[in-house]
């Protein structure tokens, strides 16, 4: 399914401290899943604030399918990696975006996600960063359906999510950059592959200089999360020690924190390697969870080997 007919009609809303919308670009990164780049085309077609521009930054043509080049959309091809292509759309964004916004393929926003985004920019000019409230996530467990997003954004009551959580990292399946904040910046490309933590890693950067971070209660989503195109477990694994560490030393994530995401990820990978969910591999994590300790125990710090795994 490839529509999004729970949308509601698009009213342009204006900026009224200069007289026209603000310019949105929607970034796309894609590999391996053309029905769901068609559906999250189909769902920013129908916002009430229209993007002035989307980007999709796929692999091959085998990754669209169906969506093709218009007037407001650009395709790009570059090598794989979440971070590789992000970089490539902040390159091919239009230079009078104000601001840039990136869902993941299998994404969901509600009709009103960039109306939200945009209103709280132009109410504080010292935020740099959102990221949208996920009111049903797929990554948690097996995956959830078109069918299913549909069903809780027409339950969800946007009048009872009118708060601001400040100092969040953002999270890359929906999250939105003042573009003038990151204009300079790029996503850090030894972030190999899914680029695990890449969107923390950013947004690190993003605060430390740039602005304000915050989690924008009324900008509401589901995250399908799709298995297909996702890294294979000993790569993700890999990562899950060695990106942390690597954060770690370069400043972007505190000792306590990468601590935390470590202890948390192995955990999980060997208390249930015994009786594996049949949509991870959690054998194969707890392998690169491994390789990864032995690089560290060599004093490695080699996010980019995930990708020879």
């Amino acid at each position: 399914m490839t529509t999004c007919d729970f949308h509601a009609p698009v009213i342009q809303p204006i900026d009224r401290s200069i007289g026209v919308a603000p310019r949105i670009c929607v970034g796309i990164a894609t590999r391996g899943r053309p029905a769901e780049v068609a559906t999250i085309v189909a769902c920013l077609r129908a916002q009430a604030l229209q993007p002035a521009s989307i980007v999709v930054a796929c692999t091959g043509p085998d990754d669209i399918g169906t969506v093709q080049e218009a007037n407001d959309l650009r395709i790009v091809f570059v090598k794989p990696g979440l971070t590789r292509q992000r970089n490539a759309i902040l390159d091919s964004m239009p230079a009078d975006t104000d601001y840039v916004v990136f869902f993941d393929d299998d994404f969901v926003p509600h009709p009103d996600w960039l109306r939200e985004a945009a209103d709280a920019f132009l109410a504080d000019p010292a935020l740099a960063c959102i990221t949208g409230h996920v009111v049903a996530d797929g990554i948690l467990g097996p995956g959830l359906s078109v069918d299913d997003a549909r069903r809780a954004l027409a339950t969800v009551q946007p009048d009872r999510h009118g708060w601001v959580s400040d100092g969040y990292s953002p999270y890359g399946c929906n999250m939105a950059f003042r573009a003038s904040a990151v204009a300079t910046l790029r996503f850090d490309e030894r972030l190999v592959l899914y680029g695990w933590l890449e969107d923390r890693d950013f947004g690190a950067r993003v605060a430390q200089t740039r602005g304000r971070l915050v989690k924008l209660g009324r900008a509401l989503g589901v995250h399908l999360g799709v298995k297909r195109g996702r890294m294979p477990g000993r790569r993700l694994g890999y990562s899950q020690v060695m990106n942390p560490l690597y954060m770690m030393h370069k400043g972007t994530m505190s000792r306590g924190e990468a601590c935390l995401q470590i202890v948390r990820n192995v955990a999980a990978n060997v208390s249930k390697s015994i009786a594996p969910e049949t949509y991870i591999d959690r054998r194969g994590r707890l392998a690169g969870n491994l390789i990864a300790f032995g690089d560290v125990l060599r004093g490695r710090r080699t996010p980019e080997r995930a990708e020879r795994l």
